[in-house]
């Protein structure tokens, strides 16, 4: 384990609402939120190794570049033992058969957002399917050299987040459609290998919750609690 706690850059959310959709279903439903801090950044190389002692990434020449190459369940336990680092109630547990629970829903540990929080985050009081020119804020495949870039080069959205878009996906807490794909999870944002359509605050992915690949990481959040 790494024995240096990092340094986490968490940035106030405020409370709203969101209304997700998915073009799949052509379902859409509207999810009420409660305040929450949310990484400025996706968790980087490393921080992931000052945590956990691994360095998974495939990407390399810089430690600041986003940790890729880590599975959601990777993330879980990133989160758990961050949180105990930084003496923190985890929020995260596991169940009889090993599957991730939360234990702990009024814990002031670290998490995964959920994908409400994360595309209220992303869109920060915006209306279109960007916070932003896609050349300015996000590493796609038009601008990234089909590859990772590290995080906070390119602007923010209006509440001071980077790389929402674009970089890395990122790993969300829910489920996508657990009565047609089981137990696969919510990916977000885009990556560095992705097209422009793929870059928007709409768009969905899913994967199982031990894929690894080299474009997929995943930034932290925390409730807002007491």
């Amino acid at each position: 384990m790494g024995t240096t706690t990092p340094y986490i850059d968490l940035v106030g959310i405020p409370s709203g609402q969101v209304t997700l959709s998915d073009r799949r279903t052509e379902r859409s439903w509207t999810v009420d939120l409660a305040p929450f801090r949310l990484g400025a950044l996706p968790v980087t190389q490393e921080q992931y190794a000052q945590v956990t002692g691994d360095r998974p990434s495939a990407a390399q020449g810089s430690e600041r570049l986003p940790v890729e190459t880590v599975s959601w369940r990777d993330a879980v336990v990133f989160c758990n033992s961050l949180s105990r680092q930084e003496e923190l109630t985890p929020f995260y547990g596991f169940d009889g058969q090993g599957e991730v629970v939360v234990s702990e829903p009024s814990a002031d540990g670290y998490r995964l957002p959920t994908e409400a929080e994360w595309e209220y985050a992303c869109r920060a009081g915006t209306g279109g399917p960007r916070y932003g020119a896609l050349d300015d804020i996000a590493w796609y495949r038009g601008n990234s050299g089909e590859r990772p870039h590290e995080p906070g080069g390119l602007l923010p959205n209006p509440w001071g987040l980077h790389d929402m878009l674009g970089n890395v996906w990122e790993w969300c807490w829910d489920l996508y459609d657990p009565e047609v794909y089981g137990t696969y999870r919510v990916l977000r944002g885009g990556g560095w290998f992705d097209e422009h359509w793929s870059c928007r605050a709409s768009v969905r992915r899913r994967s199982h919750p031990t894929f690894r690949v080299d474009d997929v990481g995943f930034r932290v959040a925390r409730s807002v609690t007491g």
